[in-house]
């Protein structure tokens, strides 16, 4: 197969494409500029996409003896990922850009790239298994749960799916990565990793929203409708939040107060308790399925995650037209923010995502739902 590897500059997307190479394909690497003003080097850790990066990848497909590219899609990452990234905060909920980047840039515009200049396929560096099963193609966790990745590329649909690699589903650990890296010659085996939201450089992700979004002072409430603080922009505090808070009045019991709610239409903070924030209903909207075998609209049991790191919750998981409504029962989520991605397990197995719509509490008698933490 002709397959493009997407190469970020780090270890990962370069082993990835030096796999791919001894697997028989047939291997160009490319590396993505997202950044609209590109940094000469990297920070540490943190950002991507600087011109330090390039080189990186540029000198692993050297190595790997591969025709190399770069491509400027800061356009299309600044019209989808950053776009959305502000305007889910500016209506008070909490995004998740790697998922949006996943569908938009790496699943979407890359690939649609690829495929019309004639590759089969895109390869890259995630933490993620593709297992074939009676001739169909399935998303998994990675047996490396520190870097499993399934949760964010469970937007991707099962028809861009079918036109992906991930040469690391394999892999169980780090350290065999770089090992394996370093046994080849790429040099960025010993390259740190990248963390936190990658356009936010400087890891301060209220500076960025206040920089774009502006001052908007308010008011910070607790559930009784007291004042007990004030703020510089409702958009900037996400559910579940307690640091940063800067809270003028302490509870009466003295326990630390968490965010609850974000009502931007009155530009208000809602704070509270931490046992107010635990829910046993999850509900999503913009359902991608990736198991066309699972027929989930009578309700299935089934595991959900509502972070990329979070722990799965058993859960029975119905299919409601274009939404998702989860109903745990076992062990309540805390802290669940619309916005967020809701992805379906089933093992290892992804079996769907959608986008977190409300969360709140079924009431016993009649099955309604109260919501709770639910943006405004």
């Amino acid at each position: 197969m002709r397959v493009l590897a997407a190469m970020s500059g780090g270890v990962d997307s370069a082993l990835a494409a030096a796999l791919a190479l001894e697997a028989g394909h047939e291997v160009v690497g490319v590396h993505m500029a997202l950044a609209r003003e590109r940094a000469q080097m990297r920070t540490g850790s943190r950002g991507c996409c600087s011109i330090e990066d390039a080189g990186d990848a540029r000198r692993a497909a050297d190595v790997l003896g591969i025709p190399y590219y770069v491509w400027d899609l800061s356009e299309t990452f600044e019209e989808t990922v950053v776009a959305d990234f502000l305007a889910e905060y500016a209506a008070g909920r909490t995004p998740n850009p790697c998922v949006r980047c996943n569908e938009h840039v790496k699943f979407d515009t890359l690939l649609d790239k690829a495929t019309a200049l004639g590759f089969d396929a895109v390869a890259t560096g995630h933490y993620a298994r593709i297992v074939e099963t009676d001739g169909r193609r399935e998303l998994h966790r990675s047996p490396n749960t520190d870097k499993d990745q399934s949760y964010v590329l469970a937007v991707m649909g099962s028809e861009r799916l079918a036109r992906s690699i991930f040469p690391l589903g394999g892999f169980t650990s780090k350290a065999d990565v770089r090992a394996e890296a370093a046994r080849r010659g790429l040099g960025v085996s010993t390259k740190p990793d990248s963390y936190d939201i990658c356009f936010v450089a400087d890891g301060d992700t209220q500076g960025f929203l206040r920089s774009r979004l502006g001052s908007q002072p308010g008011e910070i409430l607790d559930e009784s409708g007291q004042v007990v603080g004030e703020h510089d922009g409702a958009y900037a505090y996400t559910v579940g939040q307690r640091r940063g808070l800067h809270l003028g009045r302490p509870a009466p019991d003295g326990r630390p107060r968490y965010v609850l709610e974000v009502r931007t239409g009155t530009n208000q903070v809602i704070v509270g308790a931490a046992e107010l924030l635990t829910v046993d209903r999850v509900t999503g909207d913009g359902t991608v399925w990736l198991a066309d075998d699972v027929d989930a609209s009578g309700g299935i049991e089934a595991e959900v995650q509502v972070r990329a790191h979070g722990a799965p919750v058993p859960a029975v998981v119905t299919r409601t037209g274009t939404g998702l409504v989860a109903d745990l029962t076992g062990t309540r989520l805390r802290g669940v923010a619309a916005g967020q991605s809701l992805v379906v397990y089933r093992g290892t197995r992804v079996l769907g995502q959608a986008t977190v719509t409300s969360a709140g509490r079924r009431a016993a008698s009649a099955g309604a739902t109260s919501a709770v933490g639910i943006g405004r």
